[in-house]
């Protein structure tokens, strides 16, 4: 994937290719952005591309694609659960309960899931279904959004050629972080979910 699309898109299309990557990565597509992020920094390295206007292109990508995640979670994802949740066992109390636990909790994770392959896009479209007001959503998203590209842009400008190798492991790492993830997401709905059902039988 890095080696076969990212990398020949970012090399052809620039500034463009990198927003428009991140865009569809942060929404949901399996697009690696912390590789993307650290090869761009090797490009700023190489005086291909200029610091400043990478990050703030990197971090407008991303805020875009968190807007639109957050956009379909609040337009579609409430009213989607309201209407069919029944028949998956989210009732509008047990729907409500979450949009309550997000709005105390959510806001931290909002930002540090950044940094959390596979979180990162679900923050944003559970803060949609919990009907944050938007600009409380992209604050904490932005705050996030600033340490993990200038992270990312930077570590790649520090290892400039040996930004390949590192990405290799970062990709090992990467991948069981959203296994890890998924399994963790799993296992606290299956919990909570049967800790419902029996203080409903209670």
């Amino acid at each position: 994937m890095v080696q076969h699309v990212v990398i020949p898109f970012i090399l052809h299309y620039g500034y463009f290719g990198l927003f428009s990557l991140l865009v569809l990565g942060i929404v949901g597509l399996p697009i690696p952005d912390e590789i993307l992020m650290i090869f761009t920094g090797y490009l700023v390295s190489l005086g291909k591309l200029n610091y400043l206007l990478t990050v703030f292109i990197a971090l407008l990508g991303s805020m875009t694609g968190m807007s639109i995640s957050f956009a379909i979670g609040y337009s579609f994802g409430h009213p989607f659960f309201e209407k069919y949740g029944r028949y998956i066992h989210v009732t509008p109390e047990k729907l409500d309960k979450v949009g309550q636990w997000f709005e105390q909790k959510g806001k931290l994770a909002v930002s540090i899931g950044y940094f959390i392959p596979g979180v990162r896009y679900l923050t944003a479209y559970l803060a949609g279904i919990s009907q944050w007001e938007y600009k409380m959503f992209i604050l904490f998203a932005l705050l996030g959004g600033l340490f993990w590209v200038f992270g990312f842009i930077t570590l790649g400008i520090v290892l400039k050629e040996h930004w390949y190798v590192f990405s290799i492991i970062l990709h090992k790492y990467l991948q069981i972080t959203i296994i890890l993830t998924i399994l963790l997401t799993i296992i606290f709905f299956f919990y909570h979910w049967n800790r419902q059902k029996r203080v409903s039988e209670d």
